[in-house]
């Protein structure tokens, strides 16, 4: 057996120049869970080129869906970024990944901080039903730089939200906050900015972390990943694993693509 699965290209959607994302079709024998990521790529001179990838859909949707920059020299994502429909993807068959809700302690808000395509592994977790049931409140940050880079907007903020079966769920436990560093926008700012600040807190209407009550999953930009972590340690928090559940865990796959 193959250690990839082919699958086929459903549909592209170019948000920017830099970033862009695919739908692709899904073999039934690929099982995931929710915030986990899988090496995907095209074939290149006859071998397989691959790099590591959240998967942005939610394990009961039929297709695959995933999130990615563009990198005009990138070894796959300057040829990923041409892919049309009716193309062929390989997906590794065995997905992995540190962003799992087991991987956390009990709490009261669960927190997803992500700044650019940081946010795909959120998108497969908002939809995911166990989240609310373990959670009052689900809360996922997206910082960007641009105010077109908020891909997934306008479907977090109303489709999620009339959503036939998620909806009810979605409407009392998910809150959304954007925030954008390079632009006019309601919040900008790092995410790391808004918390030390304050802000983020008082526009929603919440107390600052707590070992507590918070937990947190991150994934994004290198440099976000080490001033946030850094800050959770100083409050008291410990990173999560497998072995052992924690306050917070990180996803580290994408630190050096």
């Amino acid at each position: 057996m193959s250690a990839f699965l082919n699958e086929t290209v459903l549909d592209v959607r170019h948000w920017t120049d830099r970033l862009f994302s695919f739908r692709c079709t899904r073999d039934p024998g690929f099982r995931f869970q929710a915030g986990q990521f899988a090496m995907i790529g095209l074939m290149v001179d006859g071998k397989p080129l691959m790099r590591a990838y959240s998967v942005a859909s939610p394990p009961w949707e039929e297709t695959l869906e995933f999130l990615s920059i563009k990198v005009q020299d990138g070894p796959l994502t300057s040829r990923l970024q041409n892919i049309r429909p009716g193309d062929t993807v390989l997906i590794n068959r065995k997905p992995v990944g540190t962003l799992l809700l087991d991987n956390l302690l009990p709490g009261k808000r669960l927190w997803f901080l992500s700044t650019g395509t940081g946010l795909a592994p959120f998108m497969s977790l908002i939809r995911e039903p166990e989240a609310y049931d373990r959670f009052e409140k689900v809360i996922v940050t997206h910082t960007v730089r641009e105010v077109e880079e908020l891909a997934y907007r306008e479907y977090i903020t109303k489709d999620l939200m009339e959503h036939e079966f998620l909806g009810e769920m979605v409407r009392e436990g998910l809150v959304y906050y954007p925030s954008v560093t390079r632009e006019e926008f309601p919040t900008r700012g790092r995410i790391t900015e808004l918390m030390d600040s304050g802000r983020i807190y008082a526009d929603l209407g919440l107390p600052p972390l707590s070992p507590e009550d918070d937990r947190l999953m991150l994934c994004g930009s290198p440099e976000m990943l080490v001033d946030t972590r850094a800050r959770l340690e100083a409050i008291g928090m410990r990173e999560g694993s497998a072995h052992e559940p924690g306050h917070f865990v990180v996803e580290r796959a994408f630190v050096d693509k």
